[in-house]
């Protein structure tokens, strides 16, 4: 990526994807620097969301926003550029996903009232925005010419955020009444430490940047027992990284390190030496296994392998990012 700041709307214009410049208070930037705002809400909206199905509906609809905004920010020569445009089969989605929540929910008989909870609010703030876009847009479209597919996605659209925001109300309501009948029951709420969603999400994480490297690995995760919670073999991966890559991460639980700080702790003379061979030979002393901890806690450990020391260090790594990520509080 080139700088940030080129100084070439220093004087009031920016330049449009084909060439064209144009004043930075034309109606075609405010269209797509709507799209752009409601893209950071539907963002913010998503951060704070847990629902699986909600948040790649709104990832999905984050990506197709870029795609509109690309194709109002091109001129002529730029839209000869872009390649799959939104068009009739993403409306079509964005109607499936309504049809799909109205079933949920019911037919609306009253006005929604945002605030229910922090999500909804925000999502319904991206369908106002979104909402603003649509009008832009329109009026853009007396002038410049504007595919109708692009309209009816705008249109509809703003239909799904607010599908999605009564969903996140449901969701949060149905969280509120649970956690007062916990509380009357005198049972503590516990949040999940480690759970088969999340480690699934740790072997897609691992097995893309093990595509990314060439390296066909397999990722194995257990639990704070050591027992095995998941393992997931890419294609080709050598069968000697089966047992490997369970007792990496069987090691990282029960030693409570990762797996290549193992190694100075097993050395002739160390304080540990021998250690290797007890656990039914189940101690691997390299790379690649690192403990999953919440609060100082194990709770479980992974274990990859097939490439190198080192690479199997790199993708355990981002592996274990996704694991941050799920647990930040």
């Amino acid at each position: 990526m080139g700088k940030i700041y080129t100084k070439k709307g220093d004087q009031g214009e920016t330049g449009l994807l084909g060439g064209s410049r144009i004043g930075k208070d034309d109606l075609r930037v405010s269209c797509y620097g709507t799209l752009d705002e409601a893209n950071s809400m539907i963002g913010t909206a998503y951060s704070l969301i847990r629902d699986g199905d909600i948040r790649e509906i709104l990832r999905k609809i984050q990506e197709q926003l870029f795609i509109v905004g690309a194709e109002l920010a091109s001129d002529s020569q730029g839209k000869s550029y872009l390649r799959e445009p939104v068009g009739i089969h993403e409306v079509q989605w964005l109607e499936r996903k309504i049809d799909h929540y109205q079933q949920i929910l019911g037919e609306q008989k009253e006005f929604v009232i945002p605030g229910k909870s922090t999500s909804s609010a925000l999502l319904h703030v991206a369908r106002t925005i979104i909402r603003r876009a649509e009008r832009n847009i329109i009026t853009l479209a007396r002038s410049v010419e504007i595919r109708e597919e692009i309209l009816q996605y705008m249109n509809r659209l703003s239909d799904v955020l607010f599908m999605l925001a009564r969903m996140e109300e449901k969701i949060s309501f149905i969280e509120e009444v649970k956690n007062r009948v916990l509380e009357k029951l005198g049972v503590a709420k516990r949040k999940i430490d480690l759970n088969l969603e999340i480690v699934q999400k740790m072997a897609k994480s691992a097995e893309e940047k093990a595509n990314q490297l060439g390296v066909p690995i397999i990722f194995s995760a257990v639990d704070a027992g050591g027992n095995l919670v998941l393992f997931h073999r890419m294609d080709h991966a050598l069968l000697v990284s089966i047992d490997i890559s369970i007792n990496k991460a069987y090691t990282s639980a029960s030693l409570r390190i990762p797996t290549h700080e193992v190694a100075s702790l097993v050395q002739p003379g160390a304080e540990l030496y021998g250690l290797q061979w007890t656990n039914g030979n189940r101690i691997v002393a390299f790379g690649g296994g690192y403990p999953l901890k919440v609060h100082h806690r194990i709770v479980g450990g992974i274990g990859v392998s097939g490439g190198t020391v080192e690479q199997d260090m790199i993708i355990a790594m981002h592996a274990l990012r996704i694991f941050e990520l799920e647990r930040g509080e």
